[in-house]
């Protein structure tokens, strides 16, 4: 099949965007883009984003430093000072890993760069499972910011926000990606460890229940496996 279209690609390193990485490459010549921003992990995602970069073979990547998360803290990720909580899978509260409206950050600077290199799609690993924490995880947040992207570009720019993955659970995400051959052991998802993740918070605890609910043994090194089913 010759892919015709380019679309931009938000990769963080987790499974999620990797994942979704595998869904736009079926249909796309694809350009990843990744974001420093502070977040206690920075260095290790930042790997993962270059060895997802490197095994999909991208056309184009680029990596943005948003250094005002970090300056403007409120969260666990980006302000050592705040801790990262434990994860509560039944809780419906905002955790303290909600960077303020990162997720526009985002997007604002995907459709900048698919407007200049010609992208029609930008595509986002972001999953509805997430959106009871993150309210800049919910179908109407993409839906409306297509909408403003479209009011606030060139007339002939017309861009996609495409979130392949939002209903999926994340033990349909682990299926997904080992049918479609994703490299999920390059991926990294823990909040708060570079060497081994560290299997409680929040983040590598949907990880491991998506894993541990889909019956597959998840490659990464983890300090503890709880189990989450």
């Amino acid at each position: 099949m010759t892919k015709d279209n380019l679309a931009v690609v938000a990769v963080s390193g987790g499974m999620d965007s990797c994942v979704t990485t595998a869904l736009a490459n079926l249909t796309h010549r694809i350009a990843l883009i990744h974001f420093n921003y502070g977040q206690r992990t920075e260095s290790r995602e930042l790997k993962a984003f270059n060895d997802i970069a490197d095994f999909y073979n991208a056309e184009k990547r680029l990596v943005v430093d948003f250094v005002h998360f970090h300056q403007i803290g409120g969260s666990s990720l980006t302000d050592k000072l705040i801790e990262v909580t434990k994860a509560d899978l039944t809780s419906t509260e905002i955790p303290s890993s909600y960077v303020p409206f990162r997720n526009a950050n985002i997007l604002s600077a995907c459709v900048s760069w698919a407007e200049v290199i010609g992208a029609d799609s930008i595509f986002v690993g972001a999953v509805y499972e997430d959106a009871s924490g993150y309210p800049d995880c919910r179908p109407q947040f993409f839906e409306a910011f297509e909408k403003m992207a479209d009011i606030g570009t060139k007339p002939q720019t017309q861009i996609k926000i495409i979130t392949p993955i939002i209903h999926f659970s994340k033990a349909e995400i682990v299926k997904k990606g080992i049918e479609l051959k994703a490299p999920l052991e390059l991926t990294w998802s823990c909040y708060q460890n570079e060497d081994e993740a560290c299997g409680v918070c929040d983040s590598c605890a949907f990880r491991l229940r998506g894993f541990q609910q889909a019956n597959i043994e998840d490659s990464i090194p983890y300090k503890i496996k709880p189990n989450y089913i």
